[in-house]
């Protein structure tokens, strides 16, 4: 018979990060991730989120082996938006098993029409702003770094427990000995158009990262707020994200545009560290996982691209062309092999069109889902 209990203590939430580990063991595709990073994630105190919302943790056991989990999200702040009871699911990793898919969704759904929600929505880990989606197609090669990977067989049990699809998001993958640079060609013009104009286009400033990072933020607010789902990051949680990703960025490839020293564009590829990832067994750093991180820029092979954002008022200016010709730029000269530009939604025709226009071919499609309780 199966049973669901909520995770509490650090033992049961080791054992609740590391199912996924012993779950996908034989996958040639799966990456880790990494221990220290998802305990900081789902422990009260330790990650931003946990501020103004609440998540429960749930595993599924079949007598005493771990066969699934869950996490049942109540995120505050998207209701306080949106003006919603929506509540939503993540980390949902499980064994090809419908009894065990209930037991764990009735479980989530349970808890969450007690915090008085209408309905469940997801995966997300904890919202769009972080990890989100059930890959649907693409499951032929490894995700990208900060991109979700599962099952094929996940979407069944979800469908077949009544989900539907609420929307796609769209992965883009560059090749690179084919894709469209003309925007290199046209860059030193732009960008002295654009100066014309009192834009400037550089690099983040690394010696400032602190006062550059509270600057993006109003930026990346202010550009995705159109986006499906999108909340405002707080203070603290768009600093928690900064810090992560300053482990491993690229000042070539975290781009701003200002003027008047008023930050109004940025765009942002990270290394691909997926490949260094996976060879950390069981995502723990130590003792020689640390090692393979300090590596990493030797090992890369390609990056993602995960924002690109210009705030109403400044865009149709040739920014958006001349952030991307930087990316482009840099690519070509670290002799980079491939490049993901993730995610979009699927009817965001301007932006996919534009990326379509540069040789971008779509080949991963990540769902989200909803049901009502």
């Amino acid at each position: 018979m199966i049973r669901t209990v909520p995770v509490d203590g650090k033992g049961a939430l080791k054992s609740f990060i590391d199912f996924p580990h012993e779950l996908y063991k034989d996958d040639p595709y799966y990456v880790p991730e990494l221990f220290i990073a998802q305990r900081d994630m789902l422990t009260p105190g330790k990650h931003p989120f946990h501020e103004h919302s609440d998540v429960k943790l749930f595993l599924a056991y079949d007598g005493e082996v771990i066969v699934g989990r869950i996490a049942a999200i109540n995120n505050n702040n998207y209701n306080r938006v949106y003006q919603l009871k929506e509540g939503f699911f993540g980390f949902f990793d499980c064994i090809n098993d419908q009894e065990v898919a209930n037991a764990l969704l009735d479980t989530a759904m349970m808890w969450l029409r007690e915090a008085g929600m209408e309905s469940m929505t997801g995966p997300t880990n904890f919202s769009t702003n972080e990890t989100c989606g059930l890959l649907v197609k693409g499951f032929d090669g490894m995700p990208r770094v900060m991109m979700p990977y599962n099952f094929p067989y996940y979407l069944d049990l979800l469908e077949q427990y009544g989900f539907q699809k609420k929307v796609d998001l769209r992965a883009y993958y560059y090749d690179g000995n084919d894709y469209d640079d003309r925007s290199v060609s046209l860059l030193t013009g732009l960008k002295n158009r654009l100066a014309r104009n009192g834009v400037h286009v550089r690099k983040i400033d690394m010696k400032n990262f602190k006062e550059e990072a509270r600057a993006l933020k109003d930026v990346y607010n202010q550009a995705w707020d159109h986006n499906l789902g999108f909340v405002p990051m707080t203070d603290s949680e768009f600093d928690h994200m900064a810090k992560d990703l300053k482990l491993i960025l690229d000042p070539d490839f975290c781009l701003v545009a200002e003027k008047n020293g008023k930050l109004v564009a940025f765009a942002l590829a990270v290394p691909d560290i997926n490949p260094i990832l996976k060879t950390i067994k069981r995502g723990r750093l130590f003792p020689f996982g640390f090692l393979k991180l300090l590596s990493i820029k030797k090992k890369v092979k390609g990056i993602r691209i995960m924002v690109l954002g210009v705030i109403d008022g400044y865009r149709k200016m040739g920014i958006e062309v001349s952030l991307y010709g930087m990316i482009i730029k840099a690519f070509q000269e670290k002799g980079l092999e491939y490049a993901e530009a993730s995610w979009t939604l699927e009817d965001n025709d301007l932006i996919n069109k534009a990326i379509e226009r540069i040789k971008g071919v779509p080949y991963r499609t990540y769902r989200i889902l909803t049901k009502p309780i």
